[in-house]
């Protein structure tokens, strides 16, 4: 009796599984891909669905594609991508695939790529989540309610023609809560993005969003309607259902770190020391008799340029897309601190440096790496950062200080001058031509040009900036209360306090570049007997390029509006702030990312090539083979499209920070004691002062 039982139960589930099985068949899933092109990260896909209960839900791998979405874009040929298929009764099939890659330049991408995700994880790797210090998931205790399809550079008003839902009511995702009217235009649905209480923020027959208002042009989500409130808080997710993290990047927290401990460590030197800083800039110190080749002003100059540019412009208004108006706060904040790091290494890199018999100079960090731990009996651990920072320089100097700026410059002048598409080769020849031009000349060539290109073109940029901002003067109240508000309390939709927090600091960080030790490159060439004088000069480079270039950017983004502006580039983003006050700026914003690039280039060079003759020789042979090697990647940056090439040679450059924030802990007594006494030479006149500024006083 008992075995008859059991063989029934097997039977049983041996015709339930065969019945799922049946079941499951009917709900199949094909994924076709094509590559549109031979541009990189321009590969798609699209699922098609048979049997199963619609409708159906297609979670992607790529985190900006919505969960409705059949199709997907913007995909890295050659590499595996996933979507998970979910229907109505929950039923599953994941699907991975992989689009081929064709092109050369989508075969290197490619091959590339699993390098650059591997620097990314230690760069951007969270030191914190592990350790359980605090929650990664952004939480939220309600989400508003915004016009569908939103256009933020609208000349129409919003208003909300009627309510559907009344205020109080629990309502269901994809519920129609309301009709919105743009202008005169057709009416548009509102439904409801998640379930909850329907709390309503705008009055039936009321204006929602009016471009005229200059407070909804300037506040952040000014075209909200409504507020979903949750029974319970929520975690935001991204549009593929994704939660999203918060992240406290490594190295970001190194730099920062690094920025105020020195800040603390030497007195607040940013502060107390800055007047001194202009005095030099100025020329007041300059002695004609010092050894170096370039003045104080020219070493600055320099120094800026390698840093003021695209970051200056598109990385700001993906920072305050990203982070909201708060972030310009924080990333102010960064700046200020960021003065101290450049002063000691600066100071060190002319410490350092050595000049040879024929007048040739030396330095940057690879010297004082090596031959300030070596004081400290530590050789063979400075032997080792020197070489791993010279490695990481060149590598720096041939992507981030060069491919990415010729690719950049290209596209943003090709848009203002139409001939020019197709052809980035020609360009990118010319524009070879050009750099090559100055660095041929060394040293004194660069400093001469950028002496002269860095103050013109910041001051049409900045000229610029205060254009737009003073046409919208009148929204300095809520631009400044936006910004206040943002830096500490900010939407979950932005990231909460430590998202807009993270943003800031990153984008300073990665502007100013102080810590990176590229500045005492060009510091170490200064003419001085005084290594101290130079590091003062330095503490106006992360005032201009981070308080000032970036702050500016930011302003000019709040003021216009442009900060609450969804899916836009940020260069575009830029131009169409500047373009809604000067219909014509655009072109001269144009021209001023083609000098900041022409001298981010220039000044990059010779950061490379320094980093090179400490890796394959000092010889004049060395110095022209790595020339001509720049030039040619100056070529290969405007005419194609390498994007994990450049992304991993970006990120060198703030790799770099490694080695050399290392020496700097640990030669900082040596640093602080030299203060002191530079301090005390000031003091008592011992200090040269050049003859037309004696009697200045």
């Amino acid at each position: 009796m008992i075995r008859n039982y059991i063989v029934f139960l097997v039977f049983f589930q041996c015709c339930c599984a065969t019945l799922l099985a049946q079941e499951d068949s009917n709900f199949q899933v094909t994924v076709a891909t094509s590559n549109p092109s031979q541009e990189i990260n321009d590969a798609e896909a699209v699922v098609k669905v048979q049997g199963g209960t619609p409708p159906y839900e297609y979670k992607w791998s790529q985190k900006d594609t919505p969960l409705d979405a059949s199709k997907a874009t913007g995909f890295i040929e050659g590499r595996e991508q996933q979507v998970v298929v979910t229907d109505a009764d929950g039923n599953e099939v994941k699907k991975t695939f992989k689009v081929e890659a064709e092109a050369i330049a989508e075969k290197v991408n490619s091959r590339v790529q699993p390098a650059v995700d591997f620097l990314e994880s230690i760069l951007f790797w969270d030191p914190f989540e592990p350790m359980g210090l605090y929650d990664p998931v952004v939480y939220t205790e309600d989400r508003p309610v915004l016009i569908p399809d939103f256009d933020a550079k609208t000349e129409q008003k919003y208003t909300l023609k009627s309510w559907v839902a009344p205020e109080g009511n629990k309502i269901k995702e994809g519920d129609k809560i309301a009709v919105v009217q743009k202008g005169n235009e057709k009416e548009v649905p509102v439904y409801a993005p998640a379930g909850g209480t329907l709390n309503h923020v705008v009055k039936e027959g009321a204006v929602v969003f009016n471009p005229e208002d200059k407070t909804d042009v300037i506040k952040q989500n000014a075209h909200q309607v409504a507020k979903i409130t949750y029974d319970s808080p929520q975690p935001v997710l991204h549009p593929n259902g994704d939660v999203k993290k918060n992240s406290i990047p490594f190295i970001v927290i190194w730099l920062i770190l690094g920025s105020i401990f020195f800040t603390f460590r030497l007195g607040f030197i940013n502060v107390r020391g800055f007047s001194h800083s202009i005095e030099l800039a100025k020329g007041k110190y300059d002695n004609p008799d010092a050894p170096g080749r370039i003045r104080h002003f020219e070493a600055m100059t320099t120094a800026v340029s390698a840093t003021v540019g695209l970051g200056n412009i598109a990385g700001v208004a993906v920072a305050i897309s990203l982070g909201g108006a708060g972030a310009t706060f924080w990333m102010f904040i960064a700046g200020f601190f960021a003065m101290s790091l450049k002063f000691v290494e600066c100071t060190l890199g002319v410490k350092y440096r050595h000049i040879n018999d024929e007048g040739r100079i030396f330095g940057g960090p690879m010297n004082y790496l090596r031959y300030g731990l070596e004081k400290r009996n530590m050789k063979g651990l400075g032997k080792g950062l020197a070489i791993l920072f010279a490695i990481l320089g060149v590598g720096a100097s041939f992507g981030g200080g060069n491919m990415i700026q010729s690719n950049q410059a290209f596209k943003i002048v090709s848009d203002q001058l139409p001939f020019l598409e197709g052809n980035g080769f020609f360009f990118g020849i010319g524009f070879a031509v050009l750099v090559g031009i100055v660095i041929l000349g060394g040293i004194k060539s660069i400093a001469k040009v950028t002496g002269k290109v860095v103050p013109f073109m910041a001051l049409v940029y900045v000229l610029g900036c205060l254009v737009v901002i003073g046409t919208n003067i009148e929204n300095i109240g809520n631009a400044f209360h936006a910004i206040f508000e943002g830096a500490f309390s900010a939407s979950a939709l932005k990231g909460g306090f430590i998202g807009v927090l993270i943003v800031g600091l990153q984008r300073a960080a990665f502007s100013s570049e102080a810590g990176v030790g590229s500045a005492a490159i060009a510091h170490s060439a200064s003419k001085t007997k005084n290594p101290i004088a130079d590091g003062y000069t330095s503490l106006v480079e992360p005032f201009i390029d981070t308080m000032v270039v970036c702050t500016m950017t930011a302003l000019v983004l709040i003021f216009t509006g442009m900060h609450e502006v969804d899916g836009m580039g940020g260069v575009e983003l830029t131009a169409d702030a500047f373009g809604s006050v000067i219909s014509w700026f655009p072109a001269v914003l144009a021209f001023a990312v083609f000098l900041f690039a022409f001298s981010t280039m220039v000044s990059w060079s010779y950061y490379g090539m320094r980093s090179w003759t400490y890796l394959f020789g000092r010889s004049k042979k060395s110095e022209i083979i790595y020339k001509v090697l720049f030039l040619i990647f100056v070529i290969i940056g405007a005419s194609v499209s390498l994007g994990a090439v450049l992304s991993f040679s970006d990120m060198m450059i703030l790799a770099m920070s490694f080695p050399n924030i290392i020496g700097l802990y640990i030669m900082s007594s040596e640093i602080r004691e030299d203060l002191k006494d530079y301090l005390k030479r000031l003091k008592n006149g011992e200090i040269f002062i050049n003859p037309k500024y004696e009697n200045a006083d």
